[in-house]
């Protein structure tokens, strides 16, 4: 898989203490893009899935998240990554461009997606931007709970009412 980073001890890329995968490659080109150097598929470096594992699985205390660029661009590698992190208990959170809508027809993201728990999906809009979200840049990103969503065949977001931050005193 190409991977650009791999980041420890993230708290602003889902709930708790995370370890964040950056891959390579995104066909969004969102402005104002948090991560440019990560459009080009060619980017950062070739990485086994063993070498993933072992960076993930040094640190008991973390929880999973897959970022990028676009982790759906390398959906079949990233699925086998994801169920195997699942298998260790680890919880996942997903950043995609894409809308869950248009993931959920096509059988190699619907089989990543059955491994997601929490997907943050949507372009990153400038023009939407609020730094008081929580987990997301841009206010018409969603923070979707994949597994419930897949059984009621709906959307179902993910604790829609803790998603803002309050910065009174």
């Amino acid at each position: 898989m190409r991977v650009m980073n791999i980041l420890h001890d993230s708290i602003v890329d889902g709930e708790g203490l995370r370890t964040v995968i950056f891959f390579a490659g995104c066909p969004h080109f969102c402005q104002g893009c948090h991560n440019p150097e990560s459009w080009n598929i060619s980017s950062g470096r070739e990485m086994s899935m063993d070498e993933i594992l072992l960076a993930i699985m040094g640190n008991e205390l973390t929880q999973v998240t897959l970022s990028g660029g676009e982790p759906f661009l390398q959906a079949k590698e990233v699925e086998v990554l994801a169920r195997k992190i699942k298998q260790a208990g680890k919880n996942i959170w997903c950043y995609t461009g894409f809308l869950y809508e248009s993931l959920i027809p096509n059988p190699s993201y619907r089989k990543l997606l059955s491994s997601i728990d929490i997907l943050v999906d949507g372009k990153f809009e400038m023009q939407n931007r609020d730094i008081s979200l929580l987990f997301k840049g841009s206010s018409n990103q969603r923070i979707i709970d994949v597994k419930r969503s897949m059984i009621e065949n709906n959307i179902v977001l993910y604790k829609e009412n803790q998603s803002k931050v309050s910065f009174q005193s």
